[in-house]
Formats: structure tokens, C-alpha cells, sequence
């Protein structure tokens, strides 16, 4: 073998390397993020914040099904080697995009994840980055050998029809996520999690370790000098008369340690008064309907809800119905008086309701702080399956 074979034997093993890892990846990452739309899309609402782009908030989900979409078909198709010099041009400009998305993120500190794998595997801005860089390379040994790739379907019709396939997968893979939740539930709120338990640090677990950073000034030489709480109590500094603390003093992330799953949850009633454990462990069954928004939550579904509620405390003497929302308490009262809705209205921030379940309305069943039923709108069931399935059980 000449040294030119042996060089393009080197090159077709580096590119098929090249091509199975990128291909495989990108489905992956698509994937992941398929399975959660909606919690990708509040992950670009973040960067249209960042960019003024708030105009584009209400299309957030939608752009988030075609990028997530998109991703699964340049995998797909560069596996194949349909259409290598356009699909080797996508990567290169989706890389390019996305490297510099992470880099903008992380050099600024504008947004804490970049959502790239979803809640699967949560990223920092720096690790999201790193990986964009490494991609980046293996997308650019594609792209200057994108001539070399072959496609393993024959036939330009045969092509084309692999193409509309795969393109109708990877859009419905979204578009039926958003409609009747995730294939698979990577949220704190899931079917099966006890919630008071993730709620609090465990036994043996240490929190995050900060330390508050002084900015001290000398009175007499107008010196000024940052110091730690540890210096600050050991010179005893607050006993030199000559020093005095400039301004509030910063916190500093000194140690990462274990987060919270749901560190935020807080319900209250319209006055403020808390009545998050009594609901979250309340031993008895609780339908919670989250409609986090009201002004845009679907009316015809919350009728829908209500009147299974409505049968089901008929049958079941302990069910307790509950209604969440961020919305103000004015509008929930509206709404609850116009419906003659049976639940108790209370109220929490948007954040934990967004985690709760991606849909508005969706519907929480609870059980001494166990999730045992979790549903979106368009398949929450009759109120026979619910009783048949869950409550007649404890009767």
C-alpha cells in the first residue's frame, strides 16, 4: 500500500469516526430535546431576553419543535449520507450558531444552562461550550471531506422519500410532546417522586458554601482592599477604628454542593398565608390543576376539568381540588365565579408551575406528597378511569 492509500485509509476511518459520532449525537441532542419542548422553549424565551428578541416569546415552543426537529434530521441524514453537501453545510451553521450561543452565555453569565440535552443532562455554559468546540472540529473534518460521504440508499426518489420520512418523525416527535407531555419525565414533578422529600437537603448532604466578600476603605489613605468573612473575623477588623465597609458585601460561590429539586415552591392563599405543606402532604388524595397563566390557559379544558372534579368529590368524599396559577388573584376569582369552579384557588410563582407539568392547564393527582397521576389537558381522563384506577382503592 502507497502512502497516499495509507494516508486516504487514515482519512476514511477519521471521517466514518466523524460521521457515526456527529450523526449519532445530534439525533440524541434533538431527541432529548423533542421529548421536552415546551421546557426547551423557556430556554429560548431566556436568550430572546438576552438579545431584545422578546417578540419572538410567543413562538418560543414552536421555533424549539423545528430546531429540535432540524437536529434529529442533520443526524439522521448525515448517517445515511443523503444530501451530504447541504446537510454538511446545516451542521457548520447550526455549530457555528450554537458555539456561539454557549460562548456569548458563559463569557457574560446571561444564561446559567444552556438547555442543550434538556433537564436530562443539565450543562453550565462552559462544559455546553467545550462540547460545542469539540463538535465543532469533527463538523469541520466533515465539511472539507463532505465529497467523500456516500449514501447508503440508492437512488435520488429513494432519497427523497427517506427525507420526508425522517423529517415527519423528527417534527411529530415535538409536536406530540407538547400536546401529551414527555416521553420520558426528567422533572422534579414526576409520576412516582415524593415531593416534601425533594423539598429539603437530605441527611449527609451539604448545600452550596459561599463566603461574603468586604470592600473595606482606610479613612485616613482612602486605601481600599476586598477581604473575605474569614480574614475580616480573624484580624477582627471590625475593632480598627482606621477601616470602614464600603457598600453591600458580596457573596461568593466558594463550593458547589447539592441542589434542591424543587427549591422554590411556595403556595399561598390570595392573602399570602402558606399552605404549601398542607397541600404537598396532605395524606389524603389531591387533584391540582396548574394553570399558570390564565390569560392564556385553555378555557374549554379547565370546563372539562371541573366537571370530572365535580363527580369525582361526589364519589370520593376525600378528594381535595385544588387550582394553582401565577396569575392574579383578582382574574383566578373572576374566572372561579364565571365557571362555578369546585376547587380552592391558590397561588404560586411561575417558575415552579412551569415544572410542574408543560401544559396550561395541566392536572397533578397527589397522595401523602407522592405524584401518582400526572396529565396533560388533551389526555386527562373521564372521572370513572380516575376512580377506577386510583381512588377506589382506598375505598
Amino acid at each position: 500500500m502507497t502512502a497516499i492509500q495509507q494516508q486516504r485509509t487514515k482519512t476514511n476511518y477519521l471521517l466514518g469516526f466523524c460521521r457515526i459520532f456527529t450523526g449519532l449525537l445530534f439525533i440524541f441532542s434533538g431527541f432529548i430535546k423533542a421529548n421536552d419542548p415546551t421546557g426547551f422553549g423557556y430556554k429560548l424565551q431566556e436568550y430572546f431576553e438576552v438579545f431584545h428578541l422578546t417578540a419572538f416569546n410567543e413562538y418560543a415552543t414552536a421555533i424549539a419543535v423545528v430546531i429540535c426537529g432540524f437536529e434529529i434530521l442533520l443526524g439522521a441524514l448525515l448517517l445515511l449520507g443523503v444530501y451530504a453537501n447541504t446537510v454538511a453545510w446545516g451542521l457548520l451553521l447550526l455549530i457555528l450558531f450554537f458555539t456561539f450561543l454557549t460562548f456569548y452565555s458563559a463569557f457574560f453569565e446571561v444564561v446559567t444552562s444552556c438547555g442543550c440535552f434538556g433537564d436530562a443532562i443539565p450543562l453550565t455554559p462552559w462544559q455546553s461550550f467545550s462540547k460545542d468546540l469539540v463538535l465543532l472540529a469533527l463538523i469541520l473534518i466533515i465539511f472539507f471531506n463532505r465529497k467523500q460521504l456516500r449514501s447508503i440508499i440508492k437512488g435520488s426518489g429513494n432519497q427523497f422519500v427517506a427525507t420526508v420520512i425522517t423529517a415527519i418523525i423528527s417534527l411529530g416527535i415535538g409536536i406530540y410532546t407538547v400536546n401529551y407531555l414527555p416521553f420520558i419525565d426528567f422533572l422534579p414533578y414526576k409520576v412516582g417522586n415524593n415531593l416534601p422529600s425533594l423539598m429539603v437537603l437530605p441527611e449527609g448532604k451539604q448545600g452550596d458554601l459561599f463566603e461574603q466578600i468586604y470592600t473595606m476603605k482606610n479613612k485616613k489613605t482612602g486605601e481600599t482592599k476586598k477581604v473575605n468573612d474569614k480574614v475580616y473575623m480573624a484580624d477582627k477588623l471590625w475593632e480598627d477604628e482606621s477601616w470602614e465597609i464600603i457598600g453591600e458585601p458580596e457573596s461568593k460561590l466558594v463550593k458547589k454542593g447539592y441542589d434542591i429539586p424543587i427549591p422554590d415552591l411556595l403556595i399561598t392563599d390570595a392573602d399570602g398565608a402558606d399552605y404549601t405543606q398542607e397541600i404537598i402532604a396532605n395524606p389524603y388524595y389531591n387533584l391540582v390543576i396548574v394553570a399558570k397563566d390564565l390569560s392564556s390557559t385553555n378555557i374549554d379544558a379547565i370546563q372539562k376539568i371541573n366537571q370530572a372534579a365535580i363527580q369525582l368529590t361526589k364519589d370520593y368524599n376525600g378528594l381535595r381540588v385544588v387550582l394553582l396559577t401565577a396569575s392574579a388573584s383578582k382574574d383566578a376569582q373572576y374566572l372561579s365565579d364565571k365557571m362555578q369552579l369546585i376547587a380552592e384557588i391558590f397561588y404560586a410563582d411561575l417558575i415552579p408551575l412551569k415544572s410542574m407539568v408543560r401544559a396550561n392547564p395541566g392536572i397533578l393527582l397527589l397522595k401523602g406528597g407522592n405524584v401518582v397521576g400526572k396529565w396533560h389537558y388533551n389526555n386527562f381522563p373521564d372521572a370513572k378511569t380516575i376512580e377506577d384506577k386510583f381512588l377506589s382503592k382506598d375505598k
